[in-house]
């Protein structure tokens, strides 16, 4: 007798069990509360600054580089060249993870950097840091969920997640350079 639920799923599609998807939610949402109390109830350990004083550059450059493989994904895989928008999409997730150990060296070590409030740029750049890292804790657990569709063949559900994945992720690498530029060049 045939089927005729139309609730019923092809015996091909596989189904993520919703607890991985909560549990990678946890897990960011976790992150996320252990990186707001390191940034802003931790006291830092080199307020001085004479420990590793140039982890805001790397950062910069660590959030440019995963930008460029970002970039460079999108472009393979419009391409239909699977294999080279594997490796970009794995370089861009490496750098960023670099980044995350590298931002939580920085501020375990120097704290929060203060942007100077009474600059005209401040309007500006407060918002800019706000959207950052706003779309960041969002970004987490999206792209590590996009990751994870990948890794298990589910590539439908893959390229759903990942049209929303992509544009926060690339906006959060962006914005963190702009943001290290305006830290440095206009504090």
């Amino acid at each position: 007798m045939p089927m005729n639920d139309s609730s019923a799923l092809p015996s091909n599609t596989v189904r993520t069990p919703p607890s991985i998807i909560a549990a990678i939610i946890v897990v960011s949402a976790v992150a996320s509360a252990f990186i707001c109390w390191l940034v802003y109830f931790h006291t830092p350990t080199d307020v001085a600054g004479t420990q590793l004083r140039s982890l805001p550059l790397v950062n910069a450059v660590l959030n440019a580089l995963s930008t460029v493989a970002l970039l460079l994904g999108y472009r393979y895989i419009r391409a239909r060249n699977i294999p080279a928008h594997r490796a970009a999409m794995f370089a861009a997730f490496f750098f960023s993870s670099i980044f995350l150990v590298c931002y939580l060296a920085n501020f375990t070590l120097h704290g929060e950097t203060r942007f100077d409030r009474l600059s005209p740029w401040w309007p500006f750049y407060w918002k800019l840091l706000l959207s950052h890292i706003l779309l960041s804790v969002i970004a987490l657990p999206m792209i590590l969920i996009t990751f994870f569709l990948s890794l298990t063949g589910r590539f439908p559900a893959h390229r759903r997640l990942a049209r929303y994945t992509y544009p926060i992720w690339l906006y959060v690498s962006v914005t963190g350079v702009i943001v290290y530029w305006m830290q440095s060049a206009i504090h």
